[in-house]
């Protein structure tokens, strides 16, 4: 019979793994108002004044529900060009570009934008809402749900 080799313990250094985490969060909301500009940029130059965003999740895992794009007060498509989009290397040290559609870059961004604000919005019982990309304002709003059990106990003794 033979007998494997007895593991050899890993030792993980938390406090750089937190650092490069911290990093990593730090890049990535210095390069949102770079990103965010480069989104608006591309919805103004075809009349689009506003984009909603539905998320839900619940159970471990969560999605963008829908991408609804509106210009003066009729329903419109989203454009069909790339935008650069920056990224944070894993490690905060750095940026990477990456070239998507503006459908894409919509989602990663409010994806970002919920692990900033609600991070872990997608467990237990989750959270569903909606940003508000408002064009001519230039701004993201969030409306935020979570959802909860919530148990009451009494007693009572006569």
């Amino acid at each position: 019979m033979d007998h494997a080799a007895p593991l050899t313990p890993v030792n993980i250094d938390w406090d750089a793994v937190m650092a490069r985490h911290a990093a990593y969060e730090a890049k990535t909301a210095s390069l949102m108002p770079l990103n965010k500009a480069a989104l608006f940029d591309s919805l103004q130059a075809v009349g689009i004044t506003l984009v909603t965003v539905a998320f839900d999740g619940g159970g471990d895992s969560g999605q963008i529900e829908s991408v609804d794009a509106v210009a003066a007060d009729a329903p419109a498509d989203l454009p069909e060009v790339q935008i650069a989009l920056l990224k944070a290397q894993p490690d905060g040290s750095g940026t990477e570009t990456a070239i998507m559609s503006v459908a894409d870059v919509i989602e990663d961004l409010a994806y970002q934008l919920l692990s900033q604000s609600h991070s872990g919005w997608e467990n237990n019982d989750g959270a569903y809402g909606e940003f508000r990309f408002d064009v001519s304002a230039r701004t993201i709003t969030l409306d935020h749900n979570d959802r909860y059990i919530a148990v009451e106990s009494f007693e009572h003794a006569w």
